[in-house]
């Protein structure tokens, strides 16, 4: 015998050994048993993704008439209420061509009042030769010349009233050019992307800043199109920033889904036709609204990490 001589189990050991085994089986399958419980009544009822950003309808601010920029108001980052002046641009022309549009309008007024006098003479004239045509005291040349007179006087007043309009139309147009020098918030929102500077000639439709809604921010979550199956328009979610962690919770709706996938509206659009066709699992974004009081509570901004968690099992939409 050498000094490693094989060890005789003791008695009751492999005995010990089958319990531990069965012990350790009994435990995994109650493990299983429970995570499929778990799965099945709730898990299962979820879908989340770490794949979601904040968005708004981000309001571009252009001015609707060109000019100088005499003054800007604003600075980026700064809160407005609709309707707060952003920038002012030099309105002297503008003032100029209300003036002489405003002087036009009162010639045409002038002019109507002499048509009216005018064919308020030629009616009167018309009347007295039409009461003596019958005595033969006015010849018949001098009642046409009358009845000329008459009708000449009809068309300047109808002349007189057209310029009016026209002149009017355009005392209208020039008040509003002198009021479109002043740009004013279209919406409330945080100022951002501000380039406008004092002095810049700008032309109409030409950016000069943009204001965010963050009062209205909704978060884009892109979702596996294997995880759309069961979510519906008007199912509740919730939502994790990366900004407040966890001790946050935001809740939101699910507003709709995008009429494409990312890679449908890129900029080069993916060739499944080709020979090397290779199937890549697409994300649809799900448009999330959130709740405006919550959003006072801790405002968020644009282009935010965010955490979607959907409860599927309220079927929203009656399917």
């Amino acid at each position: 015998m050498t000094d490693k001589a094989l060890k005789v189990p003791e008695p009751g050991e492999g005995s010990r050994r089958r319990k531990l085994f069965l012990m350790l089986g009994g435990t995994v399958a109650t493990c299983a048993i429970a995570y499929g419980l778990y799965w099945h009544f709730f898990a299962s009822n979820y879908v989340s993704t770490d794949n979601a950003y904040t968005a708004a309808e981000v309001a571009q601010v252009t001015p609707s008439t060109g000019g100088t920029v005499k003054e800007v108001k604003v600075v980026d980052t700064q809160s407005v209420k609709q309707g707060d002046v952003l920038v002012v641009i030099d309105d002297t022309d503008a003032k100029l061509a209300l003036a002489q549009a405003q002087a036009d309008a009162e010639r045409a007024t002038a002019q109507l009042a002499s048509a009216e006098a005018d064919h308020a003479r030629a009616t009167v004239d018309l009347k007295r030769r039409e009461a003596l045509v019958g005595s033969g005291s006015v010849s018949g040349d001098e009642l046409t010349k009358a009845q000329n007179a008459f009708t000449s006087g009809k068309a300047a007043i109808a002349a007189a009233k057209a310029a009016i309009a026209q002149t009017q139309a355009k005392v209208d147009q020039a008040k509003v050019d002198l009021a479109r020098t002043t740009v004013r918030a279209p919406v409330d929102g945080v100022v951002a992307k501000r380039t406008v500077q004092v002095g810049q000639r700008v032309q109409a439709g030409a950016p000069l800043l943009a204001v965010v809604p963050v009062q209205d921010i909704h978060v884009d979550a892109n979702f596996k199109e294997i995880q759309l199956e069961r979510v519906r328009a008007g199912q509740k979610a919730e939502l994790i920033t990366d900004v407040y962690g966890k001790s946050v919770v935001y809740h939101g709706t699910v507003e709709g889904f995008s009429g494409g996938t990312g890679s449908a509206f890129a900029l080069i659009p993916a060739q499944n036709a080709t020979g090397n066709w290779i199937k890549v699992v697409q994300r649809l974004p799900v448009r999330i609204r959130l709740e405006p009081e919550e959003l006072k509570a801790n405002p968020l901004q644009v282009g935010l990490s965010m955490t979607v968690t959907i409860n599927t099992r309220d079927n929203a939409q009656g399917k």
